[in-house]
């Protein structure tokens, strides 16, 4: 294995504009690079998946144990030439005060030597100063080389160049100059996802050829190759053996609806079950399916295309009183809701939650959460799990308005929100809808919990027939 890690100083270094670029610079020279990303992230992993043409899956430590993520490196670099990790914020930023879930953490973890980003506006001399302080921070940490970003010019180039020589051992892989055209339109949860942007492969060109021209790929292959490899004795079973057959399951992907982890839709496919694409834009009703999946995204975007699809809707909120299976996730409970307002605009969305949507200017839920299970989550689940508290996260400037006092919620919500700031997970007939972002990993292997009772419900189904 040739990897390494990609980091940065502090969050908005722009990391992830290189981590693209790099990824999709090594991809054109010919190289089958493995991106990962750090931490809980649909919209980076997106934009790393298109550079490279090969799925990004994600290194979270809340979410999954160590020897999981080893596991997880080791079976996604097959047939690669170079893995690229993503870090998150800063190299040594993180929950914990010991710095066990940091970007440090990871790449001690799976023995990757790091590349700084340094967002290097207004730096000359102080930018020493920052280098061999992250390299006494931690000596364990191979700091192999820098890329310095938003360069002012080839003076300042040249200052910064001869200081990082003079004053340390790093060397300067890159030096990337300010332009404009680098810049990834944001949204209020960060980069633009790319299933929504239009020019993205010319964005990923782009990129790419600012990267060629003005990063060594030779010192930043070198440095990879320098890795120690995490070993194959890393693949483990991590499956929970849960097999069953002849199961379609609606997945609704579209410019709304993208947010879904690469790992969780294998999940699927390893616990028997058929995935059908569902386009809520353009489609005009469901097709035949035993269940329906409906990831996050930014619906709010989308309101006029959305709401303007009447059929699709009159068939979702039909599937759901007959009893249909449905999970649905932040953006997916959005479109299930009422209605959804945003920016002096409200639109009719499918009316299966009795409640009005309304966007903030500020997150009202963000981060990682703790849920237990209630009496009122009726996915299979044997007794030991119950007393188990999942870990995930939520992302939403959303709350909801009209919430039924009465209503039935799946999990209280131990950290977070949720819904209520008290519960998560509106439960009505075999309607799932959460704030919550579920991960599908050793400690809440949720899509076999799904499938297996959509199986129970089919099985019901027919012979109440």
């Amino acid at each position: 294995m040739s990897h390494l890690l990609i980091s940065a100083a502090h969050k908005s270094s722009g990391k992830t504009t290189i981590s693209i670029g790099l990824c999709a610079a090594l991809t054109s020279i010919g190289k089958v690079v493995q991106p990962f990303k750090k931490g809980p992230d649909y919209i980076d992993p997106l934009w790393l998946g298109r550079a490279t043409g090969r799925s990004c899956h994600n290194l979270d430590f809340y979410t999954m144990d160590r020897d999981e993520i080893k596991h997880v490196v080791v079976k996604q670099s097959q047939g690669s030439d170079i893995q690229i990790i993503e870090g998150n914020k800063g190299l040594y930023d993180g929950l914990d005060l010991d710095g066990s879930n940091s970007n440090a953490a990871l790449a001690s973890l799976v023995d990757a030597p790091v590349i700084l980003v340094i967002d290097s506006r207004g730096m000359t001399r102080g930018i020493a100063p920052l280098i061999l302080g992250y390299q006494a921070f931690d000596a364990d940490i191979k700091i192999g080389g820098v890329i310095l970003n938003q360069i002012g010019g080839s003076r300042h180039e040249s200052k910064l160049r001869n200081v990082i020589e003079h004053y340390t051992d790093v060397k300067v892989m890159g030096a990337v100059h300010r332009d404009p055209r680098l810049n990834i339109d944001e949204r209020h949860l960060g980069l633009m996802p790319s299933n929504e942007f239009k020019q993205v492969s010319d964005k990923i060109e782009l990129l790419s050829n600012a990267v060629k021209d003005q990063v060594d790929l030779g010192q930043v292959i070198a440095l990879a190759d320098s890795a120690t490899p995490v070993g194959e004795d890393n693949i483990i079973d991590i499956s929970n053996h849960a097999i069953v057959s002849n199961i379609k399951i609606g997945i609704v992907k579209n410019e709304a609806f993208g947010f879904y982890y690469p790992g969780d839709l294998d999940a699927f496919t390893a616990a028997g079950a058929e995935l059908v694409e569902i386009d809520t834009i353009s489609d005009k009703a469901l097709p035949e399916i035993d269940g329906l999946f409906i990831g996050g995204g930014f619906p709010e975007t989308m309101l006029d295309e959305l709401g303007q699809n009447d059929s699709m809707r009159s068939s979702i909120k039909n599937a759901i009183e007959n009893d249909l299976p449905v999970y649905a996730e932040c953006g997916g409970l959005m479109y299930l809701a009422d209605n959804i307002s945003w920016q002096g605009k409200k639109a009719e969305m499918v009316g299966a939650i009795p409640v009005d949507v309304i966007m903030h200017e500020k997150p009202q839920g963000r981060g990682y959460v703790k849920l237990a299970v209630t009496d009122n989550f009726d996915w299979p689940i044997d007794h030991s799990e119950r007393e188990h508290v999942i870990n995930a996260h939520e992302f939403h400037y959303s709350s909801l308005e009209g919430m039924p006092e009465d209503a039935d919620y799946a999990f209280e919500v131990k950290r977070g929100v949720g819904i209520t700031g008290k519960y998560d997970g509106y439960r009505y007939k075999n309607l799932l809808a959460c704030y919550t972002h579920m991960r599908d990993s050793r400690q809440n292997h949720w899509v076999s919990r799904f499938v297996n009772y959509v199986t129970e419900c089919k099985k019901h189904s027919q012979t109440v027939e």
